[in-house]
């Protein structure tokens, strides 16, 4: 797939060990693959974001494990399972993938386009308010 990178998400990414690169670099395509439009940029600092009329998702590599920030407001529906941490926050949920886990890529494909599609619709504020 063919799409325009931010080279401080390249730095980001190349910083990090071999299999934190790994998770990056398959969700960094994910969510490119979700809409060709996506942008991808670098916010609070150094963090890595990709965007399209509005927050799709972030990523945040710690030590034990790469956080996929999804910027939904938990209106996205998770029928599989993968949020693994702010179920009930206002804005953005994770998905956390450990060293020797696989991206859960399926579910996080589906989750990117509905984000974007909200998104479009006016984000997820807007259609929480309509709802």
């Amino acid at each position: 797939m063919s799409y325009a990178v931010d080279p401080r998400v390249d730095t980001y990414i190349d910083a990090l060990p071999s299999w934190q690169q790994t998770i990056c670099r398959e969700v960094r395509e994910l969510v490119h693959a979700a809409d060709p439009d996506v942008v991808e940029t670098i916010k609070r600092t150094v963090q890595p974001y990709f965007v399209l009329d509005g927050n799709i998702c972030a990523l945040l590599a710690a030590k034990t494990h790469v956080n996929i920030f999804l910027y939904d407001g938990a209106i996205v529906a998770d029928p599989d399972g993968i949020i693994t941490a702010g179920h009930d926050n206002k804005t953005a949920r994770t998905v956390a993938v450990r060293e020797g886990e696989k991206v859960p890529a399926a579910p996080l494909l589906a989750m990117f386009r509905q984000i974007i599609a909200n998104n479009r619709a006016g984000g997820w504020r807007k259609l929480k308010r309509e709802s």
